[in-house]
């Protein structure tokens, strides 16, 4: 297989804070990929900082805030002004909270989900000083995109219009997808799997749901983490560690 100076080398997970939502704990992650020639690519900020959800707000209960994403960075010796690229996959709080942090980073985001947020939808309201930054800072993308050897963007709308899943390709571990809330957590990734209270479109939600277990099955991943699978990453290898 050819190689690139760009080419993804790490792949390091974080966990930056919890939702309790009932009887389930849900993971809130944030991820970075660092690439052979030094660049270090962040996927998504997490919550804002100290952010609670309104009393008697359906859903989430309470957010029990962990080590946030600048402070694990910096365990390894990683500054925010070290951050070339940071992708947003979406603008949810739980995504978006910290974007204005990484002064130096080009934000890539899909058309579709820049634009609906730019036209004002209240859903991506609590974040906005955060994921409205200039244009000239931003790369927009339409639909799935490569936007490095080994590195790629899949369009999965219906969770929120533009959500955007990563397919990052590791020279030991090989293809790793991250759904995002593509699909959320493992028992969703089926080809009828229900539709969450937070999907804003639901058939499309199934559809991205089949896009990426077809993308599965023809690219033969080697591990698929799914976004908010609180039993999932308990498994998983969290910052320091990474997979290579």
């Amino acid at each position: 297989m050819r190689t690139s100076a760009s080419d993804p080398q790490r792949l390091y997970l974080m966990q930056v804070a919890t939702m309790i939502v009932g009887p389930l704990t849900l993971p809130v992650p944030c991820y970075l990929i660092q690439t052979r020639d030094g660049k270090n690519i962040l996927i998504d900020s997490g919550f804002p900082p100290n952010f609670q959800p309104l009393p008697n707000t359906p859903g989430i209960q309470r957010i029990e805030h962990g080590k946030g994403v600048i402070e694990q960075l910096a365990m390894i010796g990683v500054q925010a002004s070290d951050i070339d690229l940071l992708i947003c996959t979406h603008y949810d709080d739980d995504h978006s909270g910290n974007h204005g942090a990484f002064p130096n980073a080009q934000l890539i985001a899909q058309r579709r989900q820049y634009e609906v947020a730019h036209a004002g939808h209240p859903r991506f309201a609590l974040t906005r000083s955060q994921w409205d930054q200039p244009a000239s800072r931003y790369q927009l993308v339409d639909g799935d995109t490569q936007l490095l050897p080994g590195l790629e963007l899949i369009e999965t709308s219906g969770h929120v219009p533009g959500h955007q899943a990563v397919l990052v390709h590791l020279p030991q571990t090989g293809p790793v997808l991250l759904t995002i809330d593509a699909v959320a957590v493992q028992a969703h990734f089926t080809t009828d799997r229900p539709v969450g209270p937070t999907d804003a479109d639901g058939a499309g939600a199934i559809a991205s749901t089949r896009k990426l277990l077809n993308l599965a099955e023809r690219r033969h991943l080697s591990l698929i983490i799914f976004g908010h699978d609180g039993p999932q990453w308990a498994t998983l290898k969290q910052l320091p560690d990474f997979f290579d």
